[in-house]
């Protein structure tokens, strides 16, 4: 093996730990703002990934950069889990009803970035179209395979449960009497055919 090819195995390793490094921060700062919303202190995003602020800085010059970089990795993460989902899942209801639940967890944390978003319509409306783009595809293949399956109501369109999720999902964690959660479990229910 020349030099070169070991130049080019270290500099292979190091992307690829960056990447890591990078989706580390990125899920600590999800998880922060979904316990703390989109205002938390960058301090303890950094303690909650293990980094210090000036890690979190220099990958992510400001709040807004941050927050346009957790969207995009919750959208990444959503869109991937729904094939894996449906591979690993007993059947497609049960892969579809997981995904919903992931999909809960980043409505939660979206409405808050979006929130802190609305300043600036356009980055809002690119990132909104980008959200479509990569999660309705994803839901609409769960919904086929479920229906397929005999398990849902097959004249459910994707765009239409991702819409009605969302809006159960507004003002989740406001309101300490209101279960969004919950109220979307028995939606995704409400889908079963039963025979």
């Amino acid at each position: 093996m020349g030099e070169s090819d070991r130049e080019s195995q270290a500099s292979t390793r190091k992307r690829a730990d960056a990447r890591r490094n990078e989706r580390s921060l990125l899920d600590a700062a999800g998880a922060a703002f979904l316990a703390a919303g989109v205002d938390v202190p960058v301090r303890d995003i950094a303690a909650r990934a293990g980094v210090g602020v000036g890690t979190i800085y220099r990958h992510f010059p400001t709040r807004a950069d941050l927050i346009v970089a957790v969207y995009r990795h919750q959208v990444e993460a959503c869109a991937e889990a729904g094939p894996t989902l449906l591979a690993t899942s007993d059947t497609p209801y049960a892969a579809l009803a997981r995904w919903i639940d992931l999909f809960v967890d980043f409505l939660v944390t979206k409405h808050g970035l979006a929130e802190a978003l609305q300043s600036d319509d356009a980055t809002f409306e690119a990132l909104h179209a980008y959200f479509l783009d990569r999660l309705v595809p994803v839901c609409a293949r769960l919904l086929d395979a479920a229906a397929t399956a005999g398990e849902v109501r097959p004249d459910v369109a994707a765009y239409e449960l991702m819409r009605g999720v969302g809006n159960l999902c507004i003002g989740a964690g406001r309101d300490p009497r209101y279960e969004a959660r919950r109220l979307v479990g028995l939606l995704i229910a409400g889908l079963r055919r039963y025979p």
